[in-house]
C-alpha cells in the first residue's frame, strides 16, 4: 500500500525540514485512514437501507392472483382488495401463503405511514419481551460496533430475555443441544456467522495496516476512527430510525422467515449497561427511558379512546374475576358443598389488564409441551411437592416436567388407558367412544394422552389447594376448565358424554342421596359408561368398604349396570365400570321410587346457573328424540347431520338437516381458503382454540384434521345448539360473555368471535369482553373478528390502545373481517380490584 510506503519515517535524517515534511505526510496520511474508515462502515448501511427497498418492491410484485376472490360469508375467499388499515387509512394489500413462518411478510405489506404513529409503542414492545428482533441495518452497524469494542463480551437483553427466548426458540424448532441447562449458556446468536465474517474482514485490514504503519500510528488512527465512527453511527441511527422501526414491528415469524434473527450481543448501549455492567444500580438513561415508555403508553391508550390499566388483585398473574371475588366468598353461609368453589362474579366486570408472571415466555409448543412447560409461565411448586412421587409433576431446571402419571396410574396413562380397554372392549377409544367427561382431573394427564386415541376429554378441577392443576393442564396444551361438583349443574346438556371417568377425584357421590352422582347421570349419554377408579373398589378399610356398600345402593337404584370390577396389578389399583341404560323399563319396576323421577316440567338441558336436583330425568326412547341412538363413529360422525334434526327449523331458517349442512360447507370454504392461506397465522403453533360464539360447530369440524382442539363455546342469549356439537364428536360449554370465563389468563392461541361482539354490546360494556380476551388469549396470540363493520371499527380501535397489531382488516358494505395479534405489552399503572384482594 502506498501510504503505508509514505508515512514511513527515515530515522537517519534530522534536519527540521525533514521533520516538518514528516510530520505533513504523516497527518495527511491519518486522515485518509480516517476517511477510508469512514467509507468501509458508511456503505454497508446504504447497501442495506437499497437492498431492503429493493425487498420491499419484490415483495409487492409477488402477491399471489389467487387472493383476487370476492370475499364472502359463503365462500370465505380473501378479496383482492383486503388490506390492513393504518392510522392514517391508508391501506395496503394482503396476500395468502399457508405458512406463518415463511409468508407473513408477504401477507402483510405495511406501508410506510403506518409504522410512523406505532414506532413509540413498537419499540416499547419489542425491548420488553422481543430483545432479540430489529432491523437489518442496526445488525449491520452494531456488529461494526462490535468489531471496535470486542472486549465487551456478551450482552444480554433486559432481564435476560434475549438469551431466553433465544434459547426456546431453539428448543422448539429442535435445534437445542442440552435443554435442561441454563439457556443464557445454550442461546446461540444465528447471525453469528455473518457477524464473524464482518471481523474477519476488519482484521485483516488492520493486519495489512498495521504491516506498512508503526504502532503508534495505529492507535493515533484507530482512536480517531472510533470517534469519528461512533458520531456517523449517531447520524446512520437517525437516518434509518423508520426502517428500524418497521422491522421491530414485524413479528417473531417473519424473523425467522428471513433468517436475521439478532444475536445476543448486540443489544443496545444502554440495556448492556443496565444488564450486564451496572449491578444494582440504574442509570439515568435507562430511568428516563422507562419513563418516556409510561408516558408514551399512556398517550397511545387516550389516544384511542381506552385508557388501560394493571389489574391489582391478590391472585395477581393468575386473577379469574368471577372465581377471585373474596368480597362475596367471605360472606357466604357455608361452605360445605363446595360453594367457595363456584362462580361469584362481581357486580362490574372489570376492564383493567392481568399481568404477566416474570419471566414469562411463548409456551412450547404441543406435541413437546406434553411433557415439559416453562417453570416461569406457571410458577408454582406446591403440586410438585405434594404429587410428585405420583408422577404428576416435578421441578426440572427451568421446566416443570409431566412424567404422565397420576395418582391411579404412576406407571404411566397409557397403560392406565389400555386396561380401560381391556377391561371393556365396547368401549373402543376413538370409534364408539369420542367425547369423554374427566372428573377432577389434576394437570389432566389422563386426557392428554386419550387425544393419541382420537378422543377427546373435558377435563375439569376446582381452583382449590391443588394449585394451578387446570393451568399446569393448559399451559401443556390439554383442553381443561375450571369446575366443581358442587351445588349447581355443570355447563353441559344433558346425555351428551360418551363416557364420564373418575379416578381418585375425591367427590363424595354417595352423600345426600347421591346428587351429585345423579349430576353425572343427566350429562351421560343412555348407554355409556362410569369409570370409577377409587380405593372404594379395592380396598378392605373400614372405610372403603362402607363407601362401596353405599355406592353399590346407589348405582342399583340408578339401574346402572355394574358391568366388570377389575384390578390393574402394574399399579395395583382397581376399576369399577358403570354402564346408564338404554330404556326406563328399569325406573318403572324399582320396589321405591328413590331417587324419584324428575318432574315433567324439569329441563334436563337447562345448565347454565341451575341448582342440583336430586331426581333421575327419564331416558329419550322415541327414536326422533336425542339420545335414543347412539350417534356413529368417529370420524363420520363429524359431518354427518343428528339423525334428530329432521323435524326442527335450524338456526338459519332452513331445515334444520340443511342448516348443518350448509353451516359445515361454509365454514370448510373460510377455513381452507381464508383461515389457513390468508390471515398469516402458523397453524402449525397453534393448539388451544376457543370458537366464542360457535353455531354447529362447523369452524371446529373444518379444524379437525390439525393438531389442535377447539372449546366450543354457545352463548347462553344464542340458540342452544351445543347439543349438536356433542353429537358430532366434539365439545364445548355454555357460558355468559359478560361474565369471566373459568379458566386461567393467558390459555389460549387463537380466539374466534362470528358476530359476537355486535350481539354482546346490547346487553353488556364491549369494553369489558375486550378485556376479557385480552386475559384469556396468550401474548402472541390471534384474534380473530366476523362482525358488521361498525363494530369491527370499535374492535380495532381497542385493539391499538392495546397496542395489538392489526394483521388484517377488510370491509365489504356492513361485514368485516379483522384478525389482531395480542403483543407483550402491559400498561404499568395499576387498578385495585377490592373485590379480589384478601
Amino acid at each position: 500500500m502506498a501510504t503505508g510506503k509514505y508515512s514511513r519515517v527515515d530515522g537517519r535524517k534530522s534536519s527540521s525540514y525533514c521533520s516538518t515534511a514528516t510530520i505533513v505526510v504523516f497527518v495527511a496520511f491519518c486522515l485518509v485512514g480516517i476517511w477510508m474508515f469512514m467509507s468501509s462502515s458508511v456503505v454497508p448501511v446504504q447497501n442495506s437501507e437499497l437492498s431492503s427497498q429493493e425487498t420491499r418492491n419484490e415483495v409487492k410484485q409477488t402477491v399471489p392472483k389467487s387472493v383476487s376472490k370476492q370475499f364472502d360469508d359463503t365462500s370465505g375467499d380473501l378479496p383482492e382488495d383486503a388490506t390492513r388499515e393504518d392510522d392514517t387509512g391508508m391501506p395496503s394489500k394482503e396476500s395468502g401463503r399457508t405458512d406463518e413462518d415463511n409468508s407473513t411478510e408477504n401477507l402483510v405489506i405495511e406501508s410506510n405511514n403506518e409504522n410512523k404513529e406505532s414506532q413509540n409503542s413498537a419499540e416499547d414492545n419489542q425491548e420488553e419481551s422481543h430483545a432479540n428482533e430489529s432491523s437489518d441495518e442496526k445488525i449491520e452497524s452494531e456488529n461494526e460496533q462490535k468489531t471496535v469494542d470486542d472486549d465487551e463480551g456478551n450482552v444480554t437483553g433486559k432481564d435476560g430475555e434475549t438469551n431466553s427466548r433465544e434459547g426456546e426458540s431453539n428448543l422448539e424448532t429442535g435445534e437445542a443441544e442440552n435443554e435442561g441447562g441454563e439457556m443464557k449458556k445454550n442461546a446461540q446468536p444465528e447471525s453469528e456467522e455473518s457477524s464473524g465474517e464482518n471481523r474477519s474482514k476488519s482484521t485483516e485490514g488492520e493486519k495489512n495496516y498495521e504491516e506498512e504503519t508503526s504502532a503508534d500510528q495505529i492507535k493515533h488512527v484507530e482512536k480517531e476512527a472510533i470517534l469519528t465512527e461512533e458520531k456517523n453511527e449517531k447520524n446512520q441511527d437517525e437516518h434509518s430510525e423508520q426502517s428500524a422501526v418497521e422491522n421491530s414491528v414485524k413479528s417473531e415469524e417473519i424473523n425467522q422467515a428471513s433468517n436475521e434473527i439478532l444475536p445476543a450481543d448486540a443489544q443496545s448501549e444502554i440495556l448492556t449497561e443496565s444488564t450486564t455492567q451496572n449491578g444494582a444500580w440504574s442509570t439515568q438513561a435507562v430511568e428516563s427511558q422507562n419513563e418516556k415508555k409510561s408516558q408514551q403508553s399512556s398517550i397511545s391508550s387516550e389516544k384511542n379512546g381506552h385508557h388501560w390499566k394493571l389489574c391489582k388483585s391478590t391472585a395477581g398473574p393468575d386473577y379469574i374475576p368471577c372465581l377471585d371475588n373474596w368480597r362475596v366468598i367471605r360472606k357466604l353461609p357455608s361452605t360445605k358443598h363446595f360453594e367457595h368453589r363456584e362462580r361469584h362474579c362481581p357486580d362490574e366486570a372489570p376492564t383493567c389488564l392481568v399481568p404477566l408472571p416474570e419471566g414469562y415466555k411463548r409456551s412450547i409448543k404441543w406435541p413437546k409441551s406434553r411433557d415439559k412447560i416453562w417453570y416461569y409461565n406457571v410458577p408454582h411448586t406446591k403440586l410438585a411437592e405434594v404429587k410428585g412421587h405420583q408422577n404428576w409433576v416435578k421441578v426440572t431446571g427451568e421446566y416443570l416436567t409431566f412424567p404422565g402419571g397420576g395418582t391411579q396410574f404412576m406407571n404411566g396413562a397409557l397403560h392406565y388407558i389400555d386396561f380401560i380397554q381391556d377391561s371393556v372392549p365396547e368401549i373402543a377409544w376413538g370409534k364408539r367412544t369420542r367425547v369423554i367427561l374427566d372428573v377432577g382431573c389434576g394437570v389432566a394427564s389422563f386426557g392428554g394422552y386419550l387425544l393419541e386415541r382420537d378422543v377427546l376429554a373435558m377435563s375439569f378441577a376446582p381452583k382449590d389447594e391443588h394449585e394451578a392443576q387446570v393451568q399446569f393442564a393448559l399451559e401443556r396444551g390439554i383442553p381443561a376448565i375450571l369446575a366443581v361438583m358442587g351445588t349447581k349443574r355443570l355447563p353441559f346438556p344433558s346425555s351428551v358424554f360418551d363416557l364420564v371417568h373418575c379416578a381418585r377425584c375425591r367427590v363424595p357421590w354417595h352423600i345426600e342421596g347421591g346428587k351429585l352422582l345423579l349430576e353425572l347421570n343427566r350429562v351421560l349419554r343412555p348407554g355409556g359408561y362410569f369409570v370409577w377408579s377409587a380405593t372404594p373398589v379395592y380396598r378392605k378399610l373400614p372405610e372403603d368398604v362402607g363407601i362401596w356398600q353405599e355406592m353399590s345402593r346407589l348405582t342399583k337404584s340408578l339401574c346402572w349396570d355394574l358391568v366388570v370390577i377389575k384390578k390393574d396389578r402394574l399399579n395395583a389399583v382397581g376399576a369399577a365400570v358403570y354402564r346408564k341404560p338404554t330404556s326406563n323399563e328399569c325406573y318403572n319396576k324399582r320396589s321405591r321410587n328413590v331417587p324419584p323421577l324428575c318432574e315433567e316440567y324439569d329441563d334436563p338441558n337447562a345448565a347454565w346457573n341451575v341448582s342440583l336436583q336430586a331426581c333421575i330425568h327419564k331416558v329419550p326412547v322415541d327414536s326422533p328424540e336425542r339420545g335414543s341412538l347412539w350417534p356413529a363413529q368417529w370420524p363420520e360422525r363429524s359431518e354427518q347431520p343428528p339423525y334428530w334434526l329432521n323435524s326442527q327449523v335450524g338456526v338459519y331458517g332452513k331445515v334444520a338437516q340443511e342448516d348443518f349442512t350448509a353451516d359445515y360447507h361454509h365454514w370448510k370454504t373460510v377455513v381452507s381458503q381464508s383461515y389457513l392461506n390468508g390471515m398469516g397465522i402458523g397453524w402449525s403453533s397453534v393448539r388451544n382454540v376457543m370458537d366464542m360464539k360457535a353455531v354447529y360447530g362447523g369452524f371446529a369440524a373444518a379444524l379437525k384434521d390439525l393438531k389442535m382442539w377447539v372449546m366450543n363455546v354457545v352463548p347462553i342469549d344464542s340458540p342452544d345448539t351445543l347439543p349438536v356439537i356433542y353429537e358430532r364428536g366434539l365439545f364445548g360449554i355454555h357460558h355468559d360473555w359478560c361474565e369471566s370465563f373459568n379458566t386461567y389468563p393467558r390459555t389460549y392461541d387463537v380466539l374466534h368471535a362470528d358476530h359476537l361482539f355486535s350481539s354482546i354490546k346490547k346487553r353488556c360494556k364491549l369494553v369489558t369482553v375486550i378485556a376479557e380476551v385480552d386475559r384469556i388469549l396468550r401474548p402472541e396470540g390471534k384474534l380473530i373478528v366476523r362482525d358488521n363493520a361498525e363494530t369491527i371499527s370499535e374492535v380495532e380501535s381497542m385493539a391499538k390502545s392495546l397496542q395489538w397489531e392489526i394483521r388484517m382488516i377488510y370491509s365489504k358494505d356492513t361485514e368485516g373481517l379483522l384478525c389482531v395479534r395480542k403483543t407483550f405489552w402491559r400498561p404499568t399503572e395499576e387498578e385495585p380490584i377490592k373485590s379480589a384482594i384478601v
